[in-house]
């Protein structure tokens, strides 16, 4: 199988969690559900379009931090909305916390992803399609890294031919977000240059129903590091090592 390694980055990122309601909680990655927008903004696609098409059983799809992140509040001074006449602001304002992604050091620091994209045989037509528009930088429409102000910029693009999944037993460093319930053990030592490694777990959506109405269908709990450092984990699962000129990178896909 080939696996598409896509770098995105920007300034700030907001992906907002599905439970908050006055306050705008983010998650520190995207959601599956994200990253399936950004894949058919590249390809394309209508808004709501593209659920079926890009679902978990054919494309499948891996995160994995590659700048140090953190996340503050803020407060926007937002247009206070309960009769269609408060438009022009005559109700007032109010003030709403809004959590932000960015990196550590604000003015110099970018918030950076690589998304891994691989596919089932039943995706192998639209993975297809994404790969040559990726080689050949023809993406249909912009992305952002959650809310349309927080634009996004394709850093890196690069393919990894005919790889085959391994398995192992014993304790490997892995690199992306992995779903809780492949996980039979975490490390939390130091990693071996005497970092000290950040985990995060959260319940993300992974999946719409294909009714135009972004109904979940279906959610992953996943773990993941905040610090661009991989952490050792035993798998229940297979997974995927992939060589590049600086680096092995082990991997495993959100299904």
């Amino acid at each position: 199988m080939d696996i598409i390694s896509l770098d995105i980055g920007g300034k700030f990122a907001h992906f907002r969690k599905y439970y908050a309601n006055n306050t705008a909680l983010s998650y520190t990655i995207p959601p599956r559900t994200t990253m399936i927008g950004m894949l058919a903004a590249i390809l394309g696609r209508e808004r709501d379009s593209y659920y079926e098409e890009l679902a978990s059983d054919k494309i499948m799809l891996g995160v994995r931090i590659l700048s140090p992140l953190k996340k503050t509040f803020h407060r926007l001074n937002l247009l206070s909305i309960k009769t269609s006449d408060d438009f022009t602001g005559k109700g007032g304002r109010i003030q709403t916390p809004f959590e932000v992604v960015t990196g550590h050091a604000l003015p110099t620091d970018w918030v950076v992803y690589r998304i891994f994209v691989g596919c089932t045989e039943e995706g192998k037509a639209v993975f297809e399609e994404l790969k040559i528009s990726l080689q050949n930088r023809t993406q249909k429409f912009n992305l952002t890294l959650g809310t349309a102000n927080f634009t996004a910029s394709i850093l890196k693009v690069q393919v990894f031919e005919n790889q085959n999944s391994k398995t192992n037993s014993d304790w490997i460093p892995v690199h992306t977000a992995v779903p809780s319930n492949m996980v039979l053990g975490l490390d939390f030592e130091k990693d071996v240059n005497g970092a000290m490694n950040f985990l995060e777990e959260e319940l993300l959506p992974a999946d719409f129903l294909d009714n135009q109405n972004r109904e979940v269908k279906k959610m992953v709990r996943a773990v993941y590091s905040t610090q661009n450092l991989p952490f050792m984990v035993k798998l229940s699962v297979p997974f995927y090592s992939l060589l590049s000129e600086d680096e092995t990178q082990n991997i495993v896909f959100l299904e």
